[in-house]
């Protein structure tokens, strides 16, 4: 294999790894007082000023006009990006990076749903592909409430006196609002497939979108936080999360994945994602999370169902390529979660 077919494998898999640092880093710095509402603020503030000159560099040339409806896109998939995210985190906080790397393998389920619903997708009962995607959502779904409700006896891991990761207590909570938080990114999935087919500037949506984000985030905290010592940056585990979260939940996520899926193809993409939940195993085990049944079973049966979705989705895809020559045929609603959709990954 030449080199240039090796490097899409080892970026999806260098993707794969930032993801699951993603959770990783923000664990740690909420363990540390910090609260979702700081942490999306902190993150999203620092993706603004990162995504300012890069968008603007990259689309100088040809930047769309904004008119005033898709301000009103942008201010909707902000407020959209803003509770998934603040769920999400939230979700974190109670779980484990385990917990929300396999729950958030629902997405494509639950946007199957509401492409369905939205008439994006046409339900076929007797086709093949829909009843594989169908059957993989019901199965990913009950997978997640395995792995929420179901603990079981211990598989892996020790439980170390200063360990960071544990909170059995809130477990179902974090994996209910893990769950809100995938049926909201798939709504947000659907939206931002609307406004990019009539504003096509990736980078420009995320900069808005982020900048949207920061402002809720700063308004609703301001509100809500009591507490001075969430909105401090010391210890120095919280800076470089937000560094780390700032850089690679927006701008590197969404570079690596457009250029993926131009160089392979949306497939290839989606392949890699139940790999972050074997990297988000290995990183909680080594972070002292007690690994239990009910986690390592549930993780299993979403990714049983994720790959049903996926192979439906496929030979979808397959059909479509055969019919390029209509111009009225709808985009597959993968296709748009694996173009523009970094902030699916908490």
């Amino acid at each position: 294999m030449k080199m240039s077919g090796v490097v899409p494998f080892i970026a999806m898999i260098v993707q794969q790894l930032a993801q699951v640092g993603l959770a990783v880093v923000a664990k740690v710095a909420m363990s540390t007082g910090m609260t979702s509402f700081t942490y999306t603020f902190y993150s999203s503030a620092f993706s603004t000023l990162l995504l300012i000159p890069l968008s603007f560099f990259l689309h100088r040339s040809a930047i769309p006009p904004l008119w005033p409806t898709f301000l009103y896109g942008f201010f909707l998939l902000g407020i959209m990006g803003f509770l998934m995210q603040v769920l999400g985190f939230l979700g974190l906080q109670y779980s484990s990076p385990l917990l929300s790397t396999a729950i958030l393998q629902l997405v494509p389920g639950f946007t199957f749903i509401l492409a369905v619903i939205l008439r994006m997708e046409t339900f076929e009962y007797k086709s093949l592909s829909t009843m594989a995607k169908t059957i993989g959502t019901l199965v990913s779904i009950i997978g997640a409430f395995v792995a929420t409700l179901y603990k079981g006896p211990q598989v892996f891991g020790i439980s170390p006196l200063n360990t960071i990761l544990t909170t059995p207590s809130a477990w179902a909570i974090g994996g209910l609002l893990t769950m809100i938080c995938s049926l909201i990114a798939s709504f947000f999935i659907i939206s931002q497939a609307f406004v990019l087919k009539k504003y096509p500037a990736e980078l420009i949506l995320m900069l808005f979108y982020s900048c949207c984000v920061t402002i809720l985030c700063a308004v609703f905290s301001l509100i809500v936080e009591r507490d001075l010592n969430s909105w401090s940056l010391s210890p120095h585990s919280r800076l470089m999360a937000i560094i780390y979260s700032g850089l690679f939940g927006n701008v590197f996520q969404v570079s690596i994945g457009a250029w993926c899926v131009r160089k392979k193809g949306p497939l290839f993409v989606v392949m890699f994602h139940p790999l972050g939940i074997v990297v988000a195993m290995a990183a909680s085990i080594f972070m002292g999370e007690i690994i239990h049944v009910g986690s390592l079973v549930g993780s299993i049966i979403i990714v049983i169902g994720f790959y049903s979705v996926i192979w439906g989705q496929s030979k979808e895809w397959k059909k479509k390529e055969k019919n390029l020559g209509s111009n009225n045929k709808k985009m597959p609603f993968l296709q748009d979660k694996i173009d523009d959709d970094p902030e699916v990954n908490i």
